[in-house]
């Protein structure tokens, strides 16, 4: 039966045969499992499908209705943008089964009908996607990887957890809305929250997504905090405590966004701020909430998809990506510098580019719904993300000070896929009527091009420009330095190891003084009894395999977190 199948597996089990192929046939072999994947999703339609029992529970593989086929639409969109992107730059078969798989476990996702195939989805999504960080090649990456691998399986673990306490509390494994007020229903919020980058869980995302491949920060940008508000979206819709975390994500990482020397980095600050927007769409809860919300997270995979792609093709022709070390790159790379510019508008609300059309439905809604003062956040938040994104981007990039690097233009293949979302940008921000409106869940009475609306958002970006120039030809905007940028994780990667390091050299101190000799007295006595009585002679009774494998693994595992968060 049509629909049995999520739409997510046509790329997922397609990508199995990616690595048995070579050459132009293994690219266009690539480049079809996202159409094939988004005809067999067309082909469906709305409903519930793939109904599957599982002791006294029934799995629902695919629901397509109104929330979910605006994601359904754009994740195939994404995933065919990002794999032309990638053609020339992938580091070879692993990176496009990566992606891949990666891209069908977000469609099977969001088509999800209840919390155990969520749950599936959830994990093959962490997992796929941390191999088009690792596929780099570099320590940094390598390591970096370990940390977002470690965070993104804790997400799952929580999601486990909470999901198996709710269905023993009401009997359900249905994803609908659920709401916080319980053990498992908080677990589960919390899991989407990790997965959605909320404050102080958040740099998973800057840390990885810096050190991605070229093609990898492309897929990273579009997928994964995409799902999570996708999630929040179906489950916690009005939860108003989301109102003022959005609120805290939009504005935050303004200053450090503004301070970073990174390019990348300073996109995936961006991407916080911008999800930050969503956030408080979803915690408002209202239909103009959730339209904004879902209109501007279309729109953000594809403005900021392509601004990962513009330096990720700076990337891949210098080498570098570090503000201090690049400028002047116009004369070289002068197509790669215009698209970017308007990846820059669109991130920045520019009227006609796609953010004016979608960022400005949450804001009124926050207006609407009598929250002044989140009101006044989004707006400085609105002005900050044209400084860090809008100008700073481009700006660093492309001009400043002539670096001296001289290159060659971005690869075809790159260029055509930056082209096919800048060309998007625009159409969904000059006619939003034509497509994205029509497609959102919730009809749309709400009419972006006012002439008040146009005004104020043309006198936010032209205070916002005045400030940036007088900032920099005062001296007082902060200088590209190579330094590294504090922000919380310094308390887990740095704080917390160095404590724990030193209470361990204090404690075997104390330990060799109080106890001196009497180690190998007991550590004799253990072993002759051991020789004499065998292990139950010591512990009482035999260890099973499993709980051997239990302990080895907690053991294993707390080296690993201790390791790797150092």
């Amino acid at each position: 039966m049509i629909g049995s199948l999520p739409p997510g597996a046509v790329m997922i089990l397609g990508a199995l045969l990616v690595p048995l192929l070579r050459g132009r046939l293994q690219r266009a072999y690539v480049l079809a499992l996202p159409l094939l994947g988004f005809a067999y999703f067309y082909g469906i339609g709305e409903g519930t499908f793939g109904q599957v029992p599982l002791f006294t529970y029934e799995l629902t593989l695919v629901r397509i209705d109104g929330l979910s086929r605006l994601f359904g639409y754009l994740f195939h969109l994404a995933a065919f943008i990002g794999l032309v992107f990638s053609l020339k730059s992938s580091k070879g078969s692993l990176e496009f089964v990566a992606a891949l798989v990666y891209a069908g476990a977000a469609v099977g996702a969001v088509m999800a009908g209840d919390l155990i195939t969520l749950f599936v989805f959830w994990e093959i999504l962490a997992i796929s996607s941390v191999f088009l960080v690792w596929a780099r090649g570099t320590e940094r990456a390598y390591r970096s990887g370990m940390r977002y691998l470690l965070i993104q399986v804790g997400s799952g673990v929580l999601l486990l957890a909470g999901i198996l306490i709710h269905a023993s509390e009401t009997g359900s494994i249905a994803f609908g809305h659920l709401g916080v007020g319980s053990l498992g229903r908080d677990l589960i919020f919390i899991a989407f929250g990790i997965k959605c980058a909320f404050p102080l869980l958040h740099n998973w995302l800057t840390d990885a997504y810096a050190e991605a491949t070229v093609g990898g920060a492309v897929f990273l940008s579009a997928f994964t905090t995409k799902v999570a508000v996708y999630s929040l979206a179906r489950g916690f819709a009005g939860t108003e405590a989301l109102v003022f975390v959005g609120a805290t994500m939009a504005a935050f990482p303004i200053f450090f966004a503004v301070i970073e020397n990174d390019l990348r980095r300073v996109l995936a600050y961006s991407m916080i701020n911008q999800i930050g927007f969503m956030v408080v769409g979803v915690g408002i809860g209202t239909e103009l909430a959730l339209n904004g919300t879902i209109s501007h997270a279309f729109n953000d995979v594809l403005f900021k998809g392509l601004l990962f792609m513009s330096m990720g093709a700076v990337l891949y022709r210098t080498g570098r990506m570090n503000g201090s070390d690049l400028g002047g790159l116009y004369k070289s790379m002068p197509k790669t510098a215009v698209l970017c510019m308007v990846g820059a508008a669109s991130i920045s609300a520019f009227p006609l580019f796609s953010g004016f059309v979608s960022k400005s439905m949450v804001m009124t809604a926050a207006l609407e719904g009598g929250y002044d003062v989140v009101w006044l956040l989004l707006l400085f938040a609105s002005a900050g993300v044209f400084h860090h994104a809008g100008i700073k981007i481009p700006f660093f990039a492309f001009f400043a000070h002539d670096s001296g690097i001289r290159c060659k233009e971005a690869p075809r293949s790159m260029l055509v896929a930056m082209t096919i979302a800048a060309v998007l940008c625009v159409f969904n921000g000059t006619f939003p009527n034509a497509f994205l409106y029509r497609m959102l869940p919730f009809p749309v009475e709400y009419v972006p091009y006012t002439m008040g609306h146009v005004i104020t958002q043309l006198q936010i970006l032209f205070f916002s420009a005045l400030a940036f120039t007088w900032l920099k030809l005062s001296g007082l905007y902060p200088p590209e330095l190579r330094s590294t940028n504090l922000d919380a994780e310094w308390v887990y990667r740095r704080a917390l190891p160095r404590m724990f390091g030193a209470l361990g050299h204090a404690g075997a101190a104390a330990y060799q003084r109080l106890v001196g000799g009497t180690v190998e007295t007991v550590r004799g006595v253990v072993g002759s009894v051991y020789r004499h009585h065998g292990p139950e002679g010591l512990w009482g009774r035999t260890w099973s395999t499993g709980t051997t494998v239990l302990w080895v693994a907690i053991l294993l595992t707390a080296y690993l977190v201790v390791y790797y968060l150092r």
